[in-house]
């Protein structure tokens, strides 16, 4: 068992590393992605040729289409990189490149023309529309249907809290096409034109992340049964793909990266800031709030690369990749605290990435399957095993 990363991705992780450090943190005091669904062009453009340059570009896109080809694990690693920084928007990140939903990688040859190689260059954008206002982490209470009609297929339902639809051309759109067999086998997915008759996007949601998904309402909409992606009944099992590795990078790497941040901003803090005479980095309070946040740290940083390579290899991960979430979030969430606490009232203040962090962190822990939610499934699978072994 080796715990080293090999010598390819410890390289992009400097190259990322060099990047964020010096062309993305001396930025964060010149603009802050607060209620934005991407960075401005005149912004992103330049950040976008630079990454192209130093070859962080497509990192998920598979050779044959042109890009990097990464498997998780380096992706993974870069993540954590780019999380060090609170310049990018927190979801709809492009710096690398167009956001490439897996599931397009599904599409038939026919389809790839339309919708999945415009993406990739440039010129469309997709949004991925699962979550509805009564289904939350709950894919067999999803009502959205998708009736066929001729050649055609009526959706009809509402969609919240998506992200980017406000850019989008096009929305991977789960519906229910068998509703006897639920979740498993009875949801399709659909590449729904959001320019359609019967498409309206009717508000958007503030959030304290500083974002403002969208509520998108579909009206008898009709979609060309030509725009089913993979195989009927098969888009949940397509979105879970997705979705899981949302979890372990997303949701696992990104806080590694914050959680490093904020303790390397709490320990700077505490080396300098004296108080009664003496620096907070001598106070036992101080040095205990450092060692949990370092041990803590650690753990979590080798539960997600496990959890990558393991993957990478083709096992499946869905059971770690729940305790992925689990504990990263929460751990993050700790470490911010604890450094928004060793900064005192400075913490508190917009002058310190903390705050924004502290707020992007406690929405990762409902989105994508509420931690509740995973830690029921968790117990549920692990039982199931240990009864199967007995």
């Amino acid at each position: 068992m080796d715990f080293e990363l090999p010598g390819e991705i410890k390289l992009l992780k400097e190259i990322a590393q060099r990047f964020v450090d010096e062309e993305l943190i001396p930025k964060e005091n010149e603009y802050r992605p607060e209620g934005e669904e991407g960075m401005p062009e005149e912004i992103l453009k330049p950040l976008q040729k630079k990454a192209k340059d130093l070859g962080l570009w497509l990192l998920e896109v598979p050779e044959e289409y042109g890009g990097a080809g990464l498997e998780l694990l380096p992706r993974c690693v870069i993540t954590e990189e780019l999380a060090r920084t609170v310049l990018l928007p927190f979801r709809e990140n492009e710096i690398f490149g167009p956001n490439v939903r897996a599931v397009l990688f599904h599409c038939n040859e026919e389809q790839k023309e339309r919708f999945l190689y415009p993406v990739i260059r440039g010129e469309k954008r997709i949004c991925f529309a699962q979550t509805e206002p009564d289904a939350g982490s709950d894919p067999g209470a999803m009502r959205t249907s998708a009736t066929p009609d001729g050649q055609d297929y009526i959706i009809s339902g509402t969609k919240r809290f998506i992200t980017g639809a406000g850019r989008a051309d096009f929305a991977q759109v789960l519906a229910v096409t068998d509703p006897e067999k639920g979740a498993r086998g009875g949801i399709s997915c659909f590449m729904v034109d959001l320019k359609s008759p019967g498409v309206s996007l009717e508000r958007q949601w503030p959030t304290m992340m500083g974002d403002a998904p969208w509520e998108i309402v579909f009206d008898k909409v009709r979609v060309p049964a030509t725009n089913l992606i993979g195989e009927l009944g098969e888009g949940f099992s397509l979105g879970q793909k997705w979705i899981t590795e949302g979890r372990i990078r997303t949701q696992g790497a990104r806080p590694l990266g914050i959680a490093q941040r904020s303790l390397n901003m709490m320990m700077e803090y505490s080396e300098h800031r004296e108080t009664f005479g003496k620096a907070l980095s001598e106070r036992q309070a101080i040095q205990f709030m450092v060692a949990d946040s370092a041990m803590e740290l650690h753990a979590a940083r080798l539960m997600v690369y496990e959890c990558a390579w393991r993957h990478d290899r083709g096992e499946d991960v869905r059971d770690l990749s729940y305790m992925v979430k689990i504990t990263c979030t929460e751990m993050a969430s700790r470490v911010v605290d604890r450094s928004i606490q060793v900064h005192g009232g400075v913490g508190l203040t917009t002058d310190l990435p903390l705050e924004w962090w502290y707020r992007q962190l406690r929405s990762l822990r409902i989105t994508e399957g509420a931690t509740e939610v995973l830690r029921w499934r968790l117990a549920r699978n692990i039982m199931r095993g240990r009864r199967g072994r007995s």
